[in-house]
């Protein structure tokens, strides 16, 4: 089998995973700008329409054609409105094992999006790849993104400590840096057996709660 991805769309019964298009750069710099995603991710901030047409143009096609992974935008099937992105990444080709990271939009939290659309990737990685491991790191506190990890039949197998930096907003609206630990999830193709069938969460808690 070759090192890298083919480029190709994944469909579930609501969502499509496909490559990432210019056309989404407007959807896709408003959905980054959203403050969860900020708090969680080490994305660019305030995030612009040129780091958009940057990632969707170079970064995420190199990924793949690379070998170091595999971007996909999920959208709605129906609508083709985006609902957020599944990012395969970390892949060692020898030992099969990739780790995955997602994004899901404001506006589509709660429908079980993102569990859907991991979900879509890991059963595609393992049954049509021939991969063995898909690995998922989630923030010690973000404890919604821990519910898709469960959700999709992942085991919590530790703890890295003081392994990830998340954003806090300070008094005065700036964001500040704080350490924290990650959660390290797998699955295994063995793993998929025996899904819990609900699948709809709240894709991320509220920012208050956070803080």
């Amino acid at each position: 089998m070759t090192s890298n991805f083919p480029e190709i769309s994944i469909s579930t019964e609501r969502l499509v995973l496909r490559p990432l298009e210019e056309a989404d750069v407007p959807a896709f710099t408003e959905m980054m700008n959203d403050e969860l995603v900020t708090a969680w991710t080490s994305v660019p901030v305030p995030y612009t329409e040129d780091d958009a047409r940057e990632w969707i143009t170079r970064g995420a096609p190199a990924e793949r054609t690379e070998g170091r992974g595999i971007v996909f935008a999920v959208t709605e099937f129906l609508t083709q409105r985006l609902v957020g992105t599944v990012h395969l990444c970390r892949v060692n080709w020898r030992v099969r094992s990739a780790e995955a990271a997602y994004v899901i939009a404001p506006w589509a939290r709660g429908e079980g999006y993102a569990a859907e659309s991991v979900l879509a990737a890991a059963q595609w990685l393992f049954q049509d790849r021939g991969f063995e491991r898909l690995e998922i790191r989630t923030p010690a506190d973000n404890t919604a993104s821990q519910q898709v990890a469960q959700k999709i039949g992942c085991v919590s197998e530790g703890v890295l400590r003081n392994a990830w930096m998340v954003r806090n907003r300070t008094e005065d609206g700036d964001w500040t840096d704080l350490r924290t630990d990650l959660i390290v999830w797998s699955l295994l193709p063995e793993d998929l057996d025996g899904i819990p069938g609900e699948t709809n969460e709240a894709d991320y808690p509220s920012y208050a709660e956070w803080r």
